[in-house]
């Protein structure tokens, strides 16, 4: 599954169509939880291809949310994005806005920590320490179950991720957990660099 892709050519292309913190700080999260879960999972020869996967899901959604994941293989054409990489990207939304079913292990966690990652970011701001390091499975449960609580956050789509994976509920939030405090110093120190701010 190797491709002619670098990460400096993933990210110029996420620089070009995504100029908001919050998407910036997005797209390297899952990044790294990805990187995280390739290596974890057995695939550490393959863990800068579901970094790139992960850096780029959302490339198109900044700029055409309406086209999301339909306008991704045109952009992703520019850098020359093998099929795979294409196919990658385009699974994490489906049965949202795309048809494309994540078939690959790579690609069904991509689908079931998207939005898993987006939830637990929600939590750790309300905590003092502002941080994934010290949170605990049982208090993300109840943000869970707390509808109202990062409301954007599909919790029907986490829940599909964990059963197209065969986990439980449980082992998907702790090693989510995991996958965030693997990344969460180097995450915050390349967003400053990207958009000039002070981590």
């Amino acid at each position: 599954m190797q491709t002619a892709v670098t990460r400096q050519d993933a990210l110029a292309l996420l620089q070009k169509y995504n100029q908001e913190p919050f998407h910036l700080l997005h797209a390297l999260t899952v990044e790294g939880a990805m990187v995280y879960f390739a290596e974890t999972l057995g695939y550490e020869e393959d863990k800068e291809e579901w970094g790139k996967v992960g850096l780029l899901h959302d490339v198109d959604f900044e700029q055409f949310p309406e086209e999301h994941c339909k306008k991704a293989p045109q952009l992703l054409a520019e850098i020359g994005a093998s099929e795979e990489l294409i196919h990658a990207v385009c699974s994490h939304a489906y049965g949202i806005c795309s048809d494309v079913a994540p078939e690959h292990e790579m690609e069904k966690v991509l689908f079931a920590v998207d939005e898993l990652t987006g939830l637990i970011g929600a939590a750790a701001k309300m905590r003092p320490s502002k941080s994934v390091m010290d949170m605990e499975v049982s208090s993300l449960k109840k943000k869970f179950k707390d509808k109202r609580f990062a409301a954007g956050c599909s919790r029907e789509t986490i829940t599909e991720g964990a059963q197209r994976l065969g986990w439980d509920m449980d082992r998907l939030f702790s090693e989510t957990i995991l996958a965030m405090r693997s990344c969460e110093e180097k995450v915050a120190k390349e967003v400053a660099q990207l958009t000039g701010e002070e981590a």
